[in-house]
C-alpha cells in the first residue's frame, strides 16, 4: 500500500493514470501530453509499472501501458475507514439503543400510564 500510495503522491503520475483509465497509451503518446521530458515520462512510468498501477507490453516497436486498478484496492479500503460513515454508523447506534430504552420504559410503566402520558 505504502509503494501505491508513493506513486499516487506524484501529480504527472495521476494524470498518467487518468489518461490510461480512458485507454491504454503508447509511451510516446503519453510523453507528448506533457511538457516535460521523454526520460522523466520513462522514470514516471517506471514507478506506475513498479508499484502494479500500470501493466506494459511490447506491441511491435511500440510499448503500450494501461491501467491495472488492482494495487489500488487495499488504499481504497484504508481510506473509506477514514470518512465519516463510521461517525454515522456510531450515531445510528445511538439512536437504536434510544429507541430500545423508550420502548423498554413504556412497557415497564404499563399501558395507563402511557395513555396518560399521550394526554397531557
Amino acid at each position: 500500500m505504502d509503494e501505491v500510495a508513493t506513486a499516487i503522491a506524484d501529480p504527472v503520475r495521476r494524470r498518467i493514470l487518468t489518461l490510461l483509465r480512458a485507454e491504454p497509451l503508447p509511451a510516446g503518446d503519453i510523453a507528448r501530453r506533457f511538457t516535460i521530458s521523454r526520460p522523466a515520462i520513462s522514470r514516471h512510468l517506471r514507478v506506475l509499472r513498479e508499484s502494479g498501477l500500470v501493466r506494459d507490453e511490447l506491441v511491435g516497436r511500440q510499448r503500450i501501458y494501461r491501467l491495472d486498478p488492482g494495487p489500488l484496492a487495499p488504499l481504497v479500503d484504508w481510506l473509506a475507514g477514514l470518512v465519516a460513515t463510521d461517525r454515522w454508523e456510531r450515531h445510528l447506534d445511538a439512536l437504536e439503543t434510544e429507541v430500545y430504552r423508550t420502548r423498554r420504559e413504556r412497557r415497564s410503566r404499563g399501558p395507563a400510564e402511557h395513555r396518560r402520558e399521550q394526554t397531557a
